[in-house]
C-alpha cells in the first residue's frame, strides 16, 4: 500500500468517526501522483461522488469522467495509474472532472455501484475499466460500446490514452 494511500484512508477512517450525523457531499478522490492506480475505494460513497462532480462541472464548464474499475483489475489501475501522472493531471485538469467508482466484481454477482451505470443507460458491467465521459447535465457523452472498449486499457499506449482524453468529442447522438 502507498503512503499516499495509507495516509488517506486514515484521513477518511477519522473523518467518518468525527464527520457529523447529517449526510454530507464530499469532493470525489484525488491521489495525484498515485501511479499505481489504487483509487477504486469501496468506502466511499459513489453517489455523492459523482453528484459533486456534476455539480463541479455545471460550474466549471468541464466534463465528467466517470471511471467504475476495482483495485483487483489490472486494466482500471493502469488506466488509473497514468490519468495520475504529472502529464496527465496537467492536461486534464482543465477539462475534466475525474470520478473514480469501484464496482466490486459484478462477472460473479458481486458488483457495488452499478446504479450509476444504470442510470447512464449500461443494463449491465461486464468489463472493467467502464469509462463514460459524462456532460455536467448528466448525459453520457461517448458511445456506450466506447465506454466498455476501455477494458484492455492496461495495453493501450500512453500516447493513445493522452489523444483520447485531449481530443475528445461527443458522440453525436
Amino acid at each position: 500500500m502507498t503512503i499516499v494511500l495509507a495516509a488517506y484512508l486514515l484521513l477518511q477512517t477519522l473523518d467518518h468517526t468525527t464527520a457529523p450525523i447529517a449526510p454530507t457531499t464530499s469532493a470525489p478522490v484525488k491521489l495525484e501522483g498515485n501511479t499505481e492506480g489504487l483509487v477504486y475505494l469501496p468506502e466511499r460513497n459513489a453517489q455523492d461522488d459523482v453528484e459533486f462532480a456534476l455539480s463541479d462541472a455545471k460550474a466549471s464548464g468541464k466534463a465528467v469522467v466517470i471511471i467504475m474499475g476495482a483495485n483487483w483489475c489490472h486494466d482500471s489501475t493502469g488506466l488509473a495509474g497514468r490519468l495520475n501522472t504529472t502529464r496527465f493531471v496537467d492536461m486534464m485538469r482543465d477539462r475534466y472532472q475525474i470520478v473514480y467508482i469501484d464496482v466490486g466484481t459484478p462477472q460473479i454477482g458481486k458488483g457495488r455501484n452499478l446504479d450509476i451505470a444504470k442510470r447512464l443507460g449500461f443494463k449491465n458491467v461486464k468489463n472493467t475499466p467502464l469509462v463514460m465521459l459524462v456532460s455536467a447535465d448528466g448525459v453520457l457523452l461517448n458511445s456506450k460500446k466506447d465506454a466498455a472498449s476501455w477494458r484492455n486499457a492496461a495495453s493501450r499506449s500512453e500516447e493513445d490514452i493522452f489523444r483520447y482524453f485531449a481530443e475528445f468529442k461527443p458522440t453525436a447522438k
